[in-house]
């Protein structure tokens, strides 16, 4: 299977999420546009959903995962990615996909260029795909340090 390389950034158009390239959109549009209540939606409502982020640590379940998004979005930044040389692997009852997070944090004048490995899983629920499982890593030291130093305020 050859990588799509051609990017989700969350500005195409919204529709049917029986589809996993619309469960994706809509996981792109959620995070770029800081709308919690669309990303809460995106994913499924249950204790065996798990994140595990260039952030630090494994959260589990949404009331471990929602603060984690709610930082980034209520923080004074401007954070915007897309998903490009991803893979989708779809069965009846799930799929997942492999690929490339690219993007930028700015904040007060400093930008940090993104470059994350991205996995996520979805199960279909009641119709359409949620999120079960999202791993990210950031494979240049440095560039992790820049990003959790400008993300959780540490220096």
């Amino acid at each position: 299977m050859e990588p799509i390389q051609e990017p989700i950034t969350g500005s195409e158009e919204q529709g049917d999420l029986s589809s996993p390239y619309q469960a994706l959109v809509q996981f792109y549009y959620a995070f770029n546009q800081g709308n919690l209540s669309m990303m809460e939606k995106n994913w499924a409502n249950t204790d065996e959903i798990a994140m595990d982020n260039p952030l630090g640590g494994i959260k589990r379940g949404w009331k471990e995962i929602r603060p984690v998004y709610e930082r980034i979005f209520n923080a004074q930044v401007e954070v915007y990615v897309e998903y490009y040389d991803y893979t989708i692997y779809e069965t009846p009852e799930m799929f997942y996909t492999v690929g490339r997070e690219r993007g930028y944090f700015r904040l007060r004048g400093n930008e940090v260029k993104l470059a994350i490995r991205t996995s996520r899983i979805f199960r279909k629920i009641d119709g359409g795909w949620r999120q079960l499982h999202h791993h990210g890593s950031i494979d240049v030291p440095e560039l992790l340090a820049r990003y959790q130093a400008a993300v959780l305020g540490k220096k």
